[in-house]
């Protein structure tokens, strides 16, 4: 009998974005690597094509989670780390991104720390509560000095500087159907793309911001005209893909904000595509023109993130 009860719901995933990074499986040293093996044979890829997305994996994460809290005693954070990952298959390669979900909440938690009044903080995860995560944490982050998450979320909106490591023709929509006897193939929106061309891709946009703003130009500046923030954003997207194997995926996934946008707004949906006309622009001198791409892609995205504060 399994520990957990399988929850079938029609509960929409969160409105939050992933990104994500998939190392190859011969890039773990042992004996995490022999886990991760097993668990491949275990469970299978995820996704065995380019084309192909996780979004259906993802689903079954949260139906975990919902099954975990219906089920148990709630905690505040988990108590131990997930041995599960998404997996890719592509061209004989395994590829593993693990959830990492004990790590994750810890950062989640710092974000409420920041984003919240501490009123409603302490209503939400009482002090008591927190200081025992925050000396776990630093209790288990003494021993994994290099500890790094996979995947990083962005609620309601996907910020600018993730656009950056793709192209254009990494895109892949797929629309989703609920037909048929079998389970209902979740609609995605999702970029995937090899390591290298998206550190390549980060370092171009990175050297054209800083030239640009080195020349007194308003292109990398946030919508208030102030600079540094979307270069500091680009900068630290640089820095995270450095920490992993240079032969990785990395992949945008738009997870639960397809079902904010629709389907016919998905269908078109393609800011990295105005990102990257926007860098062209840059590179080429038309600081004017990069200024316009970026303007257009941010109050779109503003649209969305006000959907927030709707009722």
């Amino acid at each position: 009998m399994p520990s957990v009860t399988t929850v079938r719901t029609s509960v929409l995933p969160p409105y939050a974005a992933h990104l994500r990074v998939y190392e190859p499986l011969a890039a773990y040293p042992e004996p995490e690597r022999a886990r991760w093996q097993a668990y491949l044979a275990a469970h299978g890829p995820d996704a065995t094509s380019a084309r192909h997305s996780v979004a259906a994996a993802a689903l079954a994460e949260q139906r975990r989670a919902l099954a975990e809290v219906v089920g148990r005693t709630p905690r505040d954070l988990p108590d131990r780390e997930s041995e599960r990952a998404f997996l890719r298959q592509l061209d004989g390669v395994a590829y593993v991104c693990p959830w990492a979900t004990r790590l994750r909440s810890w950062q989640a938690l710092e974000e409420l720390r920041g984003s919240l009044p501490v009123a409603l903080l302490d209503t939400v995860l009482p002090p008591t509560a927190r200081a025992a995560a925050l000396a776990d944490q630093e209790r288990w982050q003494a021993g994994h000095p290099d500890a790094r998450p996979w995947i990083l979320t962005s609620r309601w909106e996907v910020p600018v500087r993730w656009f950056l490591p793709f192209g254009s023709e990494d895109r892949c929509f797929v629309p989703g159907s609920d037909a048929g006897p079998a389970e209902p193939v979740p609609a995605a929106l999702f970029y995937l793309t090899p390591m290298a061309q998206a550190r390549r891709r980060v370092a171009r946009a990175y050297r054209a911001l800083r030239e640009q703003q080195g020349r007194g130009g308003s292109a990398g500046r946030g919508p208030d005209g102030r600079g540094g923030p979307l270069v500091q954003g680009v900068e630290q997207v640089g820095r995270w893909l450095e920490e992993f194997h240079p032969r990785s995926l990395v992949e945008l996934d738009y997870g639960g904000l397809v079902h904010l946008l629709g389907p016919e707004r998905l269908a078109v949906e393609d800011s990295v595509a105005e990102i990257e006309s926007g860098l062209l622009a840059l590179r080429s001198g038309d600081g004017a023109g990069a200024v316009r791409a970026y303007e257009s892609v941010t109050a779109r995205w503003w649209q969305v993130l006000a959907l927030r504060y709707a009722s």
